[in-house]
């Protein structure tokens, strides 16, 4: 085994069996510019106006460009913070993703993203762990909350 493994500059590598209930994985926060809302149009292919064009958004009652929700979504993915680092060895899949829109997110809006530890469920030789995620806004609005599922190895099995 190559020296640097388990010497993550973001801590040791951990198995399911190194989590633990409430514990939290902030992501580091992100103001909605026009040019997210460019890239998002680019890799994703939409194309409505709700989220292109600002005479439409406020035509309908919208204050700026509304962001689509998978661009809200993008804003929990945990490469964008350590989790991944610290299960490299033991990860086996990234197994379900749930979200729920609870308020809009507009250009120029600062998102707070963040991770927290809310089921484990142990297996034989792995464990299912759930992050709750959720996105606040500036305001310290919960515009979004979800659930992200990881099948992880037990330790021993790793």
């Amino acid at each position: 085994m190559p020296e640097y493994k388990n010497r993550s500059i973001h801590g040791p590598q951990r198995t399911f069996d190194d989590f633990k209930l409430g514990e939290t994985f902030y992501i580091p926060s992100r103001t909605v510019t026009d040019a997210h809302f460019l890239a998002f149009q680019a890799a994703s292919g939409d194309n409505h106006p709700i989220h292109y064009d600002r005479a439409f958004c406020k035509a309908h009652g919208h204050r700026d460009l509304l962001a689509h929700g998978y661009q809200v979504v993008i804003q929990t993915a945990a490469g964008a913070g350590i989790f991944p680092y610290l299960v490299e060895d033991s990860l086996m899949g990234f197994i379900e993703q749930s979200s729920r829109f609870l308020k809009p997110v507009y250009a120029g809006d600062t998102l707070y993203p963040s991770l927290k530890v809310a089921e484990l469920k142990p297996q034989r030789t792995t464990g299912i762990l759930t992050l709750a995620s959720t996105v606040l806004n500036q305001r310290d609005e919960l515009v979004m909350e979800g659930l992200q599922r990881y099948l992880l190895k037990k330790r021993g099995a790793a």
